[in-house]
């Protein structure tokens, strides 16, 4: 009960808020560079190329709310074990060389804070949500295959992103993203390694529509 009371309290400072803003309802459309770092011991960083899109609502002048969902396509993860490894716990490993694909998609809100100038407008962000891969399922499968016995179930961990970039004005409705540079952080686990946090890198520049 008090929680409904709390969601149409928010909703109706929602809606209120919205009727008195002084500024647009955007839409953007980004291209997604992602440097993400598995912390798996032998396996490098990894370079995701995607995009993605989303919007944002401006409060007043400086202030939004940001709903941004990005997708990155394949790449190559490979680990090789020159023995046998037993993970107390957790399974066995053969030894062998092990190659998986793994992508990547994350969907993130927050709050947006820029300043207002007519041609420029610099923006920083902190954005809180969740993100998939499958690149830890499908080394555990490999692995499995060829005898052992981890298991990594999928994931949808928590992921945050702290950042910020510029926006250049073209006209009155459209703006281009020169850059956004935002600190990623992950939290996937997997029988491979003791560590959940994975600190990434992410830039993104695209077309932004404003309404």
């Amino acid at each position: 009960m008090r929680s409904s009371r709390i969601f149409l309290l928010a909703m109706i400072l929602l809606l209120s808020l919205s009727a008195s803003a002084q500024d647009r309802f955007e839409i953007f459309g980004e291209y997604s560079y992602l440097h993400f770092s598995p912390t798996i011991t032998g396996v490098n960083s990894r370079s995701f190329n995607g995009g993605g899109g989303g919007a944002t609502l401006h409060f007043l002048k400086i202030f939004g709310i940001k709903a941004d969902f990005m997708g990155y396509g394949n790449t190559t993860f490979t680990k090789t074990y020159s023995s046998p490894v037993i993970i107390p716990g957790k399974g066995t490993i053969p030894a062998g060389t092990y190659v998986a694909q793994g992508n990547m998609y994350t969907y993130l809100f927050g709050p947006e804070l820029r300043i207002p100038t007519p041609l420029i407008k610099p923006f920083g962000e902190v954005l809180f949500g969740g993100s998939y891969t499958d690149a830890y399922v499908n080394l555990s499968q490999s692995i499995d295959q060829a005898g052992g016995t981890v298991a990594t179930p999928s994931q949808h961990p928590f992921t945050m992103a702290a950042g910020g970039g510029v926006d250049l004005s073209v006209s009155h409705r459209v703006a281009l993203r020169l850059g956004e540079f935002d600190y990623i952080l992950t939290r996937y686990t997997n029988p491979l390694t003791s560590t959940n946090n994975q600190n990434n890198f992410r830039y993104c520049g695209g077309v932004i529509l404003k309404f």
